[in-house]
């Protein structure tokens, strides 16, 4: 008779894998609560207690750490010395182990760190020539029909995927338990990252020749796992990239309808509304052309009005929303083909932000916004009115979203021009400047680092800005201010830089 080591927290699927088991001849171990739920079941079991002859102890802590359960479950049949060991000792070889641990990643607690069930497991594993390791009720189903298939026993490829997935499993835990116990540390020591490829199938990386895939943390989900597509081509690692930074900014503009447009990581056109379609066409108004073939993202469901004047629009390789209204999905497949509609909850954000490095990471607190409109000083003899101030909170809000070094110029809660990624902040001002076309008189314009000269100051207000805003620290602030005040422009000092690489 063989024989199956069940020991389990998760007990779904349990019973009909217990009575498959059984009809297969398998002799069924089991401990603890998993022992009770069989026998309730009516499944015949026999308890760890009873093949070890010790009682379970220290609250459960110990229960199947024990020679005659481990020496089951090492042993190599292969190896005539093991054979003798077993024989000597009166243990019987395990055949199969179903295992699943502690909840430690719901709830994480020194009790739920759970020691016998990986032991059990990274036991198994290490000897998958011989032993079948089983550890979600996901993969009962699976291996119950090669069992059945097969008279009870797995191919040697089964078993060594099992093992993979079981090493995995076990690896994933332990980093939850490393993270765990450097909770309060910022930048922890140990940064151990257990990662799983997930189910999507990436068209290519950042170009055709390049293969991709999108993985997550193992055992945990993020916004990106619930999206729904509706239509249109397999997302590609660019895709992916634009529209995370697309819906994070769509949901970091305020409260009111916003949208945002992406392109290259870089905002092309944001604005905030009234209304969704509103807030959308100003947004593409920042930057038409720019806008073809971006990522649309919108903090409010898509309804008529907005998919009318989107289909009227430019080709968008992304539209993501938080829902759509009846018939708008139709509407929009219809005229938008090869456009990915994208249905998502709000964004998620990690507390750690990683940049891969050669043989490393270089990592730092998420990118954030630390100081509120209520720290930002005035330091200049003329102050923004209310609505400049909107724009002013607005340009800025944008700067943490475009890269560095760069310009931001609002005017009526629109993004008009947007200068990114340039190496001389007087550039960046002249970019954002030609895009506006005149369009930024009497709004605001801020950048993500301080002025080192009077020149982008006096870019700025050619483009015709009355509020300039700017984080402040340079050693010529008291020059640039002087400079401001020459030109009628209330400048504000936010106190902190937003640099974006």
């Amino acid at each position: 008779m063989r024989r199956a080591l069940l020991s389990v927290y998760d007990k779904g699927g349990l019973v009909e894998l217990a009575r498959g088991l059984v009809d297969l001849d398998f002799e069924l171990v089991s401990s603890g609560k998993t022992a009770s739920a069989l026998a309730d079941a009516g499944v015949p079991v026999t308890t760890v207690e009873d093949v070890t002859g010790a009682p379970e102890m220290l609250g459960g802590r110990v229960k199947t750490l024990h020679p005659r359960i481990h020496g089951g479950l090492l042993a190599d049949l292969g190896d005539e010395a093991h054979r003798a060991d077993l024989e000597a000792q009166g243990i019987a070889p395990i055949e199969l182990v179903v295992s699943n641990l502690y909840p430690f990643l719901e709830r994480p607690d020194i009790e739920t760190i759970d020691i016998g069930g990986p032991a059990m497991v990274r036991a198994a594993a290490k000897n998958h020539a011989w032993v079948g390791v089983v550890t979600s009720p996901e993969q009962y189903g699976a291996v119950l029909e090669e069992l059945r298939a097969a008279g009870g026993t797995l191919t040697d490829a089964t078993r060594r995927r099992l093992a993979l997935e079981a090493f995995a499993h076990t690896a994933a835990y332990d980093a939850a338990i490393v993270e765990w116990l450097q909770r309060d540390e910022k930048l922890p020591r140990h940064l151990v990252l257990a990662l799983e490829r997930t189910p999507d199938r990436l068209r290519y990386g950042e170009n055709p020749h390049q293969q991709a895939a999108r993985y997550r943390r193992a055992g945990t989900t993020s916004w990106c796992d619930a999206v729904v597509q509706h239509s249109g081509l397999a997302l590609s690692y660019l895709n992916y990239y634009d529209t995370e930074a697309a819906w994070q900014l769509a949901h970091d503009l305020g409260e009111q309808p916003a949208c945002a447009i992406i392109k290259h990581a870089n905002p092309c056109g944001a604005a905030v509304a009234a209304d969704a379609a509103t807030a959308y066409q100003r947004a593409l108004e920042s930057d038409e052309l720019s806008a073809f073939g971006g990522i649309v993202a919108l903090n409010r469901p898509i309804d008529e009005a907005t998919a009318e004047r989107m289909v009227a629009g430019p080709q968008a390789d992304v539209i993501v929303a938080p829902a759509y209204a009846p018939g708008t999905l139709d509407a929009l497949i219809k005229k938008r083909k090869n456009t990915r509609l994208l249905e998502a909850p709000a964004p998620t954000r990690d507390e750690l932000d990683f940049r891969p490095l050669t043989g490393g990471f270089l990592v730092q607190d998420a990118p954030h916004f630390v100081a509120g409109r209520d720290e930002w000083r005035v330091v200049t003899k003329v102050a923004p009115t209310a609505e400049q101030w909107l724009d002013a909170e607005l340009a800025w809000r944008l700067c943490g979203h475009v890269k560095s070094n760069c310009v931001v110029l609002v005017k009526d809660l629109q993004a008009v021009g947007i200068g990114a990624g340039q190496q001389s902040r007087v550039g960046a001002a002249e970019i954002a400047a030609k895009k506006a076309e005149g369009r930024a008189r009497g709004g605001a314009s801020a950048t993500d680092g301080f002025y080192p000269f009077a020149d982008g100051i006096e870019a700025a207000a050619e483009a015709g800005v009355a509020v300039v805003v700017q984080p402040g620290g340079s050693v010529r602030d008291e020059e640039n201010v002087a400079r401001a005040d020459e030109l009628g422009l209330a400048m504000v000092m936010t106190g902190e830089r937003q640099f974006l690489h």
